[in-house]
């Protein structure tokens, strides 16, 4: 199939480009697929690869990327790999320029509590807006989901990682059979393939996506293993290689995000989930 003509200027923003991506993506050719799909999965690796090394790890020639690249629009690999970039400028602050904007708050209005002011209020926005985010139906779906599971297979990193450990630890007080994927020496990908028929992997990534987190939830999808994700928006990787996902978006204070909303989903799905199986919940549950 021959790449489609160029009638609009190229897309230069990152939430833009996945938005065509995914309008696009089913009339693409089978090589071109591979690419998309190795693109969202790989978000670094886009922007920092080289043509011959994205080509050799997503298992394509380099004149597919740019083949790919021109059906979007791009004149070129180049072009396009811009817009990967300008998502890691836009995404990755420098937690400096966060302490210092922090700072500027807290001379003006009152120190210390003024921070606790400003994250009790981010956390109150991530609450209020999770209640409206997440379907019921979709909430009901995601615990039948886990109660059916021979294993719930957690996957999180960054700043993810503490949410995905109190499941791990929740889960085990309630008496339900989870792996926590920890990543040790890099093996996350080898601990997580033990997820097989009748398991669950939960995963938990939110912008900027953790490659580990997208890598593995890819990788049990493909293999017919039911991938619940807790991510952002419908743009997320993860929202592409999973059976269900729900919408957790998290409010900022000084550019620090809250998690406030995620450990309340996190905790209603352990418990959700151990009474679905007709489990009681461990009195030293909270401890």
């Amino acid at each position: 199939m021959p790449a489609e003509p160029q009638t609009a200027a190229p897309i230069k923003d990152f939430d833009g480009f996945v938005a065509l991506l995914r309008q696009r993506r089913p009339r693409l050719p089978k090589r071109l697929k591979q690419v998309a799909d190795h693109a969202l999965a790989h978000l670094d690796d886009m922007a920092f690869g080289s043509t011959a090394q994205i080509a050799e790890r997503a298992g394509v020639q380099a004149s597919t990327l740019v083949r790919f690249a021109q059906a979007l629009d791009y004149s070129g690999f180049s072009e396009m790999q811009e817009v990967f970039r300008s998502r890691l400028r836009r995404q990755v602050v420098d937690h400096r320029e966060r302490l210092a904007a922090l700072r500027s708050t807290q001379a003006a209005t009152g120190g210390a509590v003024a921070l606790l002011e400003g994250f009790v209020h981010a956390s109150e926005t991530s609450l209020t807006q999770v209640k409206a985010a997440i379907r019921p139906a979709d909430l009901e779906a995601a615990v039948t989901l886990l109660a059916g599971a021979r294993t719930i297979v957690l996957v999180g990193a960054r700043r993810m990682f503490p949410v995905v450990s109190y499941l791990a630890y929740a889960f085990g007080k309630l008496g339900i059979r989870a792996v926590l994927v920890d990543n040790v020496a890099g093996l996350g990908p080898e601990q997580a393939a033990i997820a097989g028929p009748g398991d669950v992997v939960l995963a938990v990534s939110y912008a900027p996506y953790a490659a580990m987190t997208v890598e593995i939830a890819a990788a049990a999808h493909q293999r017919g293993v039911p991938v619940l994700a807790l991510t952002d928006s419908a743009l997320s990787p993860l929202a592409e290689n999973c059976h269900l996902w729900l919408e957790v978006a998290e409010a900022d204070y000084g550019a620090f995000r809250s998690v406030a909303a995620t450990f309340a989903v996190a905790m209603t799905l352990a418990v959700a989930t151990a009474e679905k199986s007709g489990l009681s919940a461990d009195p030293d549950l909270d401890r």
